[in-house]
Formats: C-alpha cells, sequence, structure tokens
C-alpha cells in the first residue's frame, strides 16, 4: 500500500474530495465522448458538476469543457453535433436558482443561455437524427403554456405561499414534495425573444419552450425517448387505479400537434420505454408483470411494433435486462443485467432473440453508448475494486480498453477476494470480501458484515457512500453478500425471499457470514452488522434474532412495517409486497424484546421513502423495552444520529465524514474495545486544544485534474 492508498481511505477529507465520474453522452459523428465530473465545492459542504470531454480514440488527455459555481448536468448532442446542458450558472439576462437551458455550440466558443424559465428545466432530450431538442421540466397545474405558468408562479412566489392541495397520491418522492406543479414536455421554439437591455441576433438569442404534453413518468422519474426524426416522442405515462393504485402504460406523443396515443397499456404490467431502433419503428421496452404479495416482479425485455403496438419477448428471461442502446444496422441492441456479482454487458439479437453476453470483467457497467460505425460500445463502468471509468469494449470480442478518463483510479488500502457457501436449500450464494493487505492468521481482520439495500439489489458496483475501502482502511474485513432478494442470480433467487424478508434473506446471511468466518484471515470473535433501507431492515431483524454480533448500525431503516407501509412516499409499490401477514410475521419491531445488541440508529429527517417515524419510534423502543433497555439513570449503550436535513442517503459531504467518525467509533468501542475520539462538530466534547475545532484540509484545486479551455 502506497501513501497515496493511505491518504486518501484513512483521510475522510480526502476521500470526500476525490473527483467522481458519472454518465456518458457521444456526439452524432462518434469522435467526442462527454462525461460528468463532480468535485467537492469551494465550502466543501456540497459537490458541484462540470463536463468534459473523453477521446473515445484515447489519443488525448481528457479536457473541461464547463466551468461554473453552480454546475452543469444532463449534456446531450443534439443532431448538429452541439452540446446541451442544464445548468443553474448566472448569465447576462440575470440570475436564478433555477436550473436553465445552455448550449455549447460544435463550433466552439462559449455557451450561450437557450431557456430560463421559473421552476427550471428538469432534463433535455435530442433526436438523433434531426436538429429537434425537447425539455422535461414542471408545469403548474392551472397553467396551459408558459405564460400562463410564469404568472401562476410569480404569484406563488409574490405571496410566499408553498401550500400545496392535493387531488390524488403519491404526494411526495425520496426527499421532495410533489405538486403543485407536474411533469411536461416542452420543444424549444424557434421563435426569438430578446431582451430589452441587450438585443442580440441569430442563434445567441433565448429560445421560448412550446409545451406539448404532461402527465409523463414513472415510478422513478420522467422516461422520454425521441424518434430518430424528431416528429414524435415515446413516453411513459401513469394510470390511475382504484384505491390509490395506478400503473404505468406508454404513449405516442405527436411533437408538432401534442396529439397523445396510448400505444401500450394492461392491468396486469408496467412499462418502461426504451430506445427506438435506428428506422424508427421499433423499440424496446421493459415490461415487468407487476408483484403481488406471492409473487415478485417479472421484468422482460419486448420489441414493440411502433405502428400496431405488438409487444414481442426478446432476450434472455432470467435474466432482467436494461436495454442501452441499439447497433446501427438495427439488428441488435446493447443491454445490461446484474450476473453473479457483477454487470456485464450482453448483446441482443433481434432476429431470434439470441442473447450474447460481450463483457467477462469484473465489473458492473451502468450506460453504454454504441459508435455510429458500429465498431464498439463505449460505457461506464465499475466494481469493488475501482470507481466509475470510461472504456471502450469492442463489438467483435469484448475486449475492454480504458479510456484517458478525467479523473484518476484510487489506490486501494487492501484486496478484494470472494466468498462461497451453500444455503440450507442447496442454493449457492457468494459474497465479495475486502481485506486489509495485513489480514492474515496470524493478525486476522475484525469483520463487517454489510447488508444491502433494495431489497432487489446486488452489492456489484462502487459506492462513493457506502465505501468499504474506509473500514478496510482502519483494519476491518467487509463483507458485501447478496442473499435471497438480490438480483443477478435469477428469477427463483428473487422469489425465495419474496414476502417473507426475515426468512432466506436472514438465513443467508448468517450462512455466508459464517463462511467468511471460518476463514483464518477473519477474526470471527469480532464482528458487526450494518445495514442501509431494507439493509437496516435486515440489520433490525438480525438484533432480534441473534446475539452472535457486537455491535449494529442501522440506517434508514424499516422497523415497524405496519406503520412504514401507509406512510413511505410510494405506499401502492410497497403494499404489493407486503401483506398484512408479513407484518405480523417479519416486522423487526414484534421482536425488540430479543434485542440484547448495542445499536446505532442513523436516520434522516428529510427521509421520504423510509419516514423518520421509523427511526424514531425504533430509537424509543430499543430504550424502553428491548433486551437492552435504558438504565435507571437515562444512560445507554444505544446511539441515535439524527440528521434534521438529510435525506435516505446522507449526501452531503460534511455530514457523510460525520457519519463515518460516529459510525467508527461506534464500532471501535464495541467490537475492537477501544476508545476512538467522537467528531468535535458534534458538540459533544472540548475542542483540540489550542484551536476552536478541527478544520477541513483544504481540497485538492482543480489543477489536480487535467485542463483546457472550458466555458
Amino acid at each position: 500500500m502506497t501513501d497515496a492508498a493511505e491518504e486518501d481511505f484513512h483521510d475522510l477529507d480526502r476521500y470526500v474530495a476525490l473527483p467522481r465520474l458519472q454518465g456518458l453522452t457521444m456526439s452524432p459523428d462518434g469522435r467526442r465522448l462527454v462525461t460528468t465530473v463532480t468535485t467537492l465545492d469551494e465550502k466543501g459542504t456540497g459537490y458541484v458538476n462540470a463536463l468534459w470531454e473523453i477521446d473515445p480514440l484515447s489519443e488525448r488527455d481528457a479536457r473541461r469543457l464547463t466551468r461554473s459555481a453552480r454546475g452543469e448536468a444532463g449534456p446531450a448532442f443534439s443532431a448538429s453535433g452541439d452540446l446541451w446542458f442544464t445548468s443553474a450558472r448566472p448569465s447576462e439576462e440575470g440570475d436564478s436558482s433555477d436550473t436553465a437551458l445552455w448550449r455549447l455550440p460544435a463550433s466552439g466558443g462559449e455557451a450561450a443561455l437557450v431557456n430560463r424559465r421559473p421552476g427550471g428545466v428538469s432534463r433535455v432530450h435530442c433526436a438523433p437524427g434531426a436538429d429537434v431538442v425537447v425539455v422535461t421540466a414542471p408545469l403548474l397545474t392551472g397553467a396551459a403554456d408558459e405564460d400562463q405558468h410564469a404568472a401562476l408562479h410569480a404569484a406563488r412566489e409574490d405571496a410566499s405561499v408553498n401550500a400545496i392541495l392535493h387531488t390524488s397520491y403519491p404526494v411526495r418522492h425520496w426527499d421532495h414534495d410533489l405538486g403543485p406543479a407536474r411533469p411536461a414536455l416542452f420543444t424549444v421554439d424557434e421563435e426569438q425573444t430578446p431582451t430589452a437591455s441587450r438585443p442580440r441576433t441569430g442563434d445567441e438569442l433565448p429560445r421560448r419552450l412550446r409545451h406539448v404534453t404532461e402527465g409523463l413518468g414513472s415510478l422513478y422519474g420522467e422516461e422520454v425517448t425521441l424518434s430518430p426524426d424528431g416528429t414524435w416522442a415515446l413516453i411513459s405515462v401513469h394510470v390511475p387505479e382504484a384505491r390509490a393504485d395506478r400503473r404505468t402504460a406508454l404513449a405516442l406523443v405527436d411533437l408538432a400537434s401534442g396529439e397523445r396515443r396510448i400505444i401500450a397499456d394492461d392491468v396486469e404490467h408496467d412499462h418502461t420505454p426504451g430506445p427506438i431502433s435506428p428506422d424508427g419503428r421499433t423499440a424496446v421496452v421493459t415490461m415487468t408483470r407487476r408483484p403481488v404479495p406471492s409473487r415478485a416482479p417479472v421484468p422482460r425485455l419486448h420489441l414493440m411494433d411502433l405502428e400496431t403496438g405488438e409487444l414481442s419477448p426478446t432476450g434472455h428471461a432470467d435474466l432482467w435486462l436494461a436495454p442501452f442502446d441499439w447497433l446501427p444496422d438495427g439488428s441488435g441492441f446493447i443491454a445490461g443485467a446484474d450476473a453473479d456479482g457483477r454487470g456485464p454487458l450482453f448483446r441482443v439479437d433481434v432476429a431470434d432473440g439470441r442473447v450474447t453476453q460481450l463483457t467477462h470483467d469484473d465489473a458492473t457497467y451502468s450506460t453504454a453508448v454504441v459508435a455510429p460505425d458500429g465498431s464498439a460500445v463505449y460505457g461506464v463502468r465499475a466494481s469493488y475494486a475501482f470507481p466509475p471509468e470510461a472504456v471502450r469494449v469492442a463489438l467483435t470480442d469484448g475486449a475492454v480498453t480504458r479510456l484517458k478518463n478525467p479523473v484518476p483510479r484510487p489506490e486501494l488500502p487492501g484486496r478484494l477476494t470472494e466468498v462461497e457457501t451453500t444455503a440450507a436449500d442447496g442454493v449457492r450464494l457468494r459474497a465479495w470480501l475486502a481485506l486489509p493487505e495485513g489480514a492474515d492468521a496470524e493478525a486476522p481482520a475484525p469483520l463487517l458484515l454489510w447488508i444491502h439495500g433494495g431489497p432487489l439489489s446486488s452489492w456489484n458496483a462502487w459506492s462513493w457512500r457506502w465505501n468499504p475501502w474506509l473500514m478496510v482502511a482502519q483494519g476491518y474485513g467487509v463483507l458485501l453478500p447478496d442473499p435471497a432478494l438480490s438480483t443477478g442470480y435469477g428469477q427463483e433467487f428473487v422469489q425465495r425471499g419474496w414476502n417473507s424478508w426475515g426468512d432466506k434473506p436472514f438465513t443467508d446471511l448468517m450462512s455466508i457470514t459464517d463462511a467468511a468466518e471460518a476463514r483464518e484471515d477473519v477474526d470471527e470473535t469480532r464482528t458487526a452488522a450494518m445495514g442501509g433501507s431494507f439493509g437496516g431492515y435486515m440489520a433490525n431483524w438480525v438484533a432480534g434474532h441473534t446475539d452472535r454480533f457486537s455491535a449494529i448500525v442501522t440506517h434508514a431503516s424499516l422497523w415497524a412495517l405496519d406503520q412504514f407501509g401507509p406512510t413511505t412516499d410510494a405506499s401502492f409499490f410497497w403494499r404489493r409486497q407486503i401483506d398484512a401477514a408479513m407484518e405480523e410475521k417479519h416486522s423487526p419491531h414484534r421482536f425488540v424484546e430479543e434485542i440484547v445488541t448495542p445499536m446505532l440508529v442513523i436516520h434522516g429527517d428529510k427521509d421520504y421513502r423510509v419516514p423518520i417515524g421509523e427511526g424514531l419510534r425504533l430509537w424509543y423502543e430499543l430504550l424502553e423495552r428491548s433486551g437492552l433497555p435504558a438504565d435507571a439513570d437515562g444512560s445507554t449503550v444505544h446511539r441515535f444520529l439524527y440528521y434534521p436535513q438529510e435525506n435516505h442517503w446522507i449526501l452531503t459531504p460534511h455530514h457523510a465524514k460525520i457519519w463515518y467518525e460516529v459510525v467508527l467509533s461506534f464500532l471501535a468501542d464495541h467490537v475492537l474495545g477501544d476508545e476512538r475520539a467522537l467528531p468535535v462538530q458534534l458538540g459533544l466534547t472540548p475542542p483540540p486544544s489550542g484551536a476552536e475545532a478541527r478544520s477541513r484540509e483544504s481540497a485538492p484545486e482543480d489543477d489536480a485534474l487535467p485542463h483546457a479551455a472550458s466555458s
């Protein structure tokens, strides 16, 4: 291990300042790749994005394209090669906190403001074969066009009103309120609107947005795919059902007239639009058989005839494939899927539905675009060995080449291996295991069992938020298992844990922990379990069903299922997998009296997915009637780390540092038998001698990254 690895993962200030890459888009001629790089802001209390260009041939170093204090996001190339993006950066027309639409010309020069509107712009979409640009943006329910929207928005702002009168469900999503605006689709109008203070000419003038349709969306966000010629869009729409339920259908929207036609809808399935073929005749869509308490969801790719709406299944039924991009000749498309703790790329042939695995590296691909000449796929991959990075994948043999990325790989403070065992019902189980370099029979590492969220998920890619290497740098081994309900092991593996979270998921976790503890480089006498969201549910369940661990850390956790179901932000979704029988049998709060292990409870007040009531009730019931209740003097071994302004994940860098410092202090006390000071910023301990408080070390300057002209 070098000094760099020691600094990056031993020093939380350096860790949160590491630059992070996400997303990838390609210009129509295949000569430019653009990604987003996230870095620490000047105050160290947030992050800011910038757009960077990567050479597809990997001959030139990456160069920075944009630079502003508020950052840029959502890059998309139009057919002419212009780069469109969103940003709240100020302009000559004024300043606003709302995100605006910007364009960086293909010919070079400075980025120009295209449209700034009240409520901002959410996302930009460009047609691949025509110079047509559309955006999604919020439109107030009482408005029919942009002028009415601006007037209503001003009325609310001037009166300082933020009240929302709801007439439907849901009312919240993750960490923000829904309404009174709704997602809408707009085209970027050619009509020019010069300002009185500084008239300009030609394409430099800001443009108006023309309202096309509203009501678009899906459970996890707006879904829009444009036809190659830019005349219509395939969108997802919500269809309300009785008793506050809903499903997702697909519609075709004429971008000129705004006419909308439902093309796929049935009560048994949710539909998600995917990429449209180069000839504009076929779309890859995901049809998901809606879950019920007795049956897990069954997603399956289909080819949709965009003229008739006819759907034909394609791909592998046991792979939960997500389509990325079509091959230029229309013979097939590229997709990704979780598979055995990885997430490779696959080629799906249209003629016969045959699926061929393209990549075989130990990585998971989050996005992929196909070169216009069909020679390669460009994607972003990550694993627990490295964070997201841009690569080139040859379509002939799947060979992977790492491009000249704008961010370096951090050097790891340990090694990564795998653990396997067999469950009681004969099913194969596996996990990643991250270990310190020096762990061996003479110096075995204490073990942390990390339980993933979801629950339909997999520990198969780098996480900046739950990063095992920070724990490895402190001497711990970290076990990252995929128990029942995990994706990438077939439909039946998910079904094993469906509607019975406390059964196979729990016994799988115990079995894989047994296998890890049997290793000579793991100390089975010093262990703890940790999890967030569904992983927090499992941590609570573990606490009530075994005393084998020295400590439990439960973050944003489900505690009382009868309380969680109707108060989460998407009750219609959870009601399809949690019924009264599961609430009765598998709710952790019913076993609070059995908890005899010290617990660290962590929750953010702005968490609408797992509302704060779960954390508050868990904390009180731990102190009131657990097997390890508060003493007569009010003291307790349990701890509650509460964030008034954070959400489900604790995303701000300064609060993420507090998270890790408190967790490490709690683990040191109960697992290692050591004392580790709490962060002085909590206000519980005196400041270091000679200083008011420990100050944050200076973050790396932008000069640590490659440089070039920027806009």
